[in-house]
C-alpha cells in the first residue's frame, strides 16, 4: 500500500495567474473580494497579483490598489510576481513579505516570453532575489515548461535540475516545477520529479499543474507518491499562461482539495467556502469556470 502525505499546503495562484488570462479586466474592488473569499477559505498562501508592467499585463495593473485594500487574515500570506528590480522596488512599496520570480527551462519559451537567453534570466533574478531578502521578503521561484514546452517539444529533465538548483543557490526557498501547457503525464512526473528529488530535499519543491488534456489530478497523485506536499492550484481553475499557445486553465482548487479530502490528505481548505469565491468571480466575468468540483456543488444547491 502506498504511503501519502498527511497534509498538503495549496498555493492559491488564481488572483494572478487566473485573472492575467482574463479578457476582461476585473475591478480592484471585486479582485479584494475575491481574494477575502479565498482567505476565508483556509487557504494560506495566495498569490494575489504580478508586478509586470501594466503594458505586458493590464488585467494586474492595478497591483498596489488590491494590496492596499486587503486586510490581514492570521496564517495568511499574500505574494505577489515580481519580474526585475522595478518590480521589486513596488512589491516593497506595497508592504509585501512574499515574491515569486519567474522563470523557465525552454531557451525558445523565455526569448519569446522576456526576450533573454535562460541564463539572462537568472541573471536579471539574483539581484532581485538578493534584495528581496535584504529586506526581509522571502522569495519563492517559478520554473515554467519543466516537461513539454509549446515550442521545442520535450524537456530534459537535467535541464529542469540546472534552473531548480541556480534559483535554490541565490536563496530561492520553494521551487513551484510547471507543466505550463498541461501535456504532461504521471509518467512524465515520476521521470523529472523523480530526478529532482534526488538532488534537492522535497520541501523545496512545489508542483504546478495545468489541466489542457485533463491529466492534472492524475500528475498531483504522481507528485504525492513522490512525497510532494505543495501544489499550486486556481479557484474555479481559472487561467492559463498568455505566453504559451495552446494553454488552457490550471488545475482547479476545488478539484484538488475534493481529491485531498477523498484520499485522507488535510489541506485545511474548506470546499464549499471555496466554491464562494469561484461562484462570485463567476459573476463577475459573465461565464461558468471549468472546475468539476465547483459544477458539482451548484448543481446540487440548485436541485
Amino acid at each position: 500500500m502506498k504511503v501519502f502525505p498527511k497534509f498538503v499546503k495549496i498555493v492559491e495562484v488564481g488572483p494572478r495567474d487566473g485573472l492575467q488570462n482574463e479578457s476582461k479586466i476585473v475591478s480592484a474592488k471585486n479582485k479584494i473580494i475575491f481574494i477575502e473569499k479565498l482567505a476565508s477559505s483556509g487557504l494560506k498562501e495566495i498569490e494575489v497579483t504580478s508586478f509586470v508592467h501594466p503594458k505586458i499585463i493590464p488585467q494586474l495593473a492595478d497591483a498596489k490598489e488590491v494590496i492596499s485594500g486587503l486586510k490581514a487574515h492570521k496564517g495568511v500570506i499574500y505574494s505577489a510576481l515580481v519580474p526585475n528590480m522595478k518590480g521589486l522596488e513596488r512589491a516593497i512599496n506595497a508592504g509585501l513579505k512574499r515574491i515569486a520570480v519567474f522563470g523557465a527551462v525552454s531557451e525558445t519559451f523565455t526569448k519569446k516570453n522576456i526576450n533573454m537567453t535562460v541564463k539572462e534570466s537568472l541573471d536579471v533574478f539574483k539581484p532581485v532575489v538578493q534584495a528581496a531578502l535584504e529586506n526581509g521578503i522571502s522569495v519563492r521561484g517559478y520554473v515554467s515548461t519543466c516537461f513539454v514546452c509549446p515550442y521545442e517539444g520535450e524537456i530534459k529533465k537535467e535541464k529542469v535540475l540546472n534552473v531548480t538548483e541556480a534559483l535554490l543557490d541565490m536563496g530561492v526557498d520553494e521551487i513551484s516545477l510547471g507543466d505550463t501547457i498541461g501535456a504532461a503525464s504521471p509518467k512524465d512526473v515520476f521521470s523529472t520529479v523523480g530526478y529532482i528529488i534526488k538532488t534537492i530535499p522535497k520541501k523545496n519543491i512545489a508542483l504546478h499543474f495545468h489541466d489542457t488534456y485533463g491529466t492534472a489530478l492524475a500528475n498531483v497523485v504522481s507528485g504525492l507518491e513522490l512525497g510532494i506536499t505543495t501544489f499550486d492550484s486556481s479557484c474555479g481553475g481559472l487561467g492559463g499562461c498568455p505566453f504559451a499557445p495552446g494553454a488552457s486553465g490550471n488545475l482547479a482548487t476545488e478539484d484538488l482539495v475534493y481529491l485531498l479530502e477523498r484520499m485522507g490528505i488535510e489541506s485545511n481548505v474548506k470546499l464549499k467556502k471555496l466554491a464562494k469565491a469561484s461562484i462570485f468571480m463567476e459573476k463577475v466575468l459573465g461565464r461558468t469556470l471549468p472546475s468539476k468540483q465547483l459544477q458539482r456543488i451548484q448543481c446540487k444547491n440548485n436541485s
